[in-house]
């Protein structure tokens, strides 16, 4: 499975992931920053949206990404081809 965000230069692990009906959702934490990363992939068009979320909100944010995208104005873009 290709992994969703490039973790160059930051290392991510990915502490959850979920896939069902072509879209694919990740929890990643930074070991450099301590950040967290709700990352949100369909796998048949390429788009693609990152949420950075705390500590406290991770779960809720990686268990409903499309609300909390929508109340943050983050909208779908097309991954580069690489």
């Amino acid at each position: 499975m290709k992994p969703i965000v490039d973790s160059s230069p930051d290392v991510y692990t990915e502490l959850d992931r979920r896939a069902d009906a072509g879209l694919d959702v990740a929890l990643l934490w930074s070991r450099g920053t301590g950040s967290l990363i709700v990352a949100v992939r369909d796998t048949s068009t390429g788009e693609r949206f990152e949420l950075k979320v705390a500590g406290e909100d991770a779960l809720e944010v990686f268990n409903h990404p499309f609300a909390h995208a929508a109340r943050r104005g983050t909208g779908w873009c097309v991954e580069s081809q690489r």
